[in-house]
């Protein structure tokens, strides 16, 4: 597919349809159960459609890894728009928790699938590091987040969180971390 012509409403209605399919298995961890051809199938859609929007499992994941890294930029911005800079940072934070909670399949998949392909990742990665830090930039700006934390360090912390998950007690530690964070964040009166 080409990004040259924008789509006809009904193609764009099959890709959304694929993209949301293949977001539903990966969830699931069932991906590597699937010939790829059965995406098409599980869609609704027929072969020929698969193949003219991705024509391979990497460039589906690709697809697949864009949409999630754009929905949560998306609400990095919303939550800066509507709260107060603190408040809008510390909700991305524990929402970012929930989100790794709640997609664990959907993380391992995507990292299976794109491990050769690291320009994809670190693109989606400097993207969520840049939600980020305008989260903190607006909390360092209100006065409420220290002015000498690297917004690098805050990703670091959300990696270290997704990375440790296999934990027995995964989640109530991760909430932790995220309170060490914005505790070490918080400026002194």
């Amino acid at each position: 597919m080409t990004a040259d012509k924008p789509l006809r409403a009904d193609a764009r209605r099959n890709r959304d349809i694929l993209i949301a399919k293949a977001r539903e298995i990966f969830d699931a961890g069932d991906f590597f159960d699937l010939r790829f051809d059965d995406f098409a199938r599980l869609a609704g859609v027929g072969t020929g459609t698969l193949y003219r929007h991705f024509p391979t499992r990497e460039a589906l994941a690709e697809a697949v890894y864009h949409g999630e890294v754009a929905a949560l930029c998306d609400r990095a911005r919303q939550l800066r728009d509507t709260l107060p800079a603190a408040e809008a940072l510390a909700a991305f934070l524990r929402g970012m928790v929930d989100h790794i909670a709640a997609h664990e399949g959907l993380a391992r998949t995507l990292a299976t699938l794109l491990a050769d392909r690291s320009g994809t990742l670190a693109g989606g990665g400097k993207a969520l590091e840049e939600a980020v830090a305008d989260l903190v930039a607006a909390a360092v700006r209100d006065g409420t987040v220290r002015d000498d934390v690297d917004p690098g360090a805050v990703m670091m912390a959300l990696h270290g969180v997704g990375a440790a998950h296999n934990r027995p007690n995964w989640r109530t530690e991760a909430d932790d971390v995220i309170t060490l964070v914005l505790d070490g964040l918080r400026r002194p009166r």
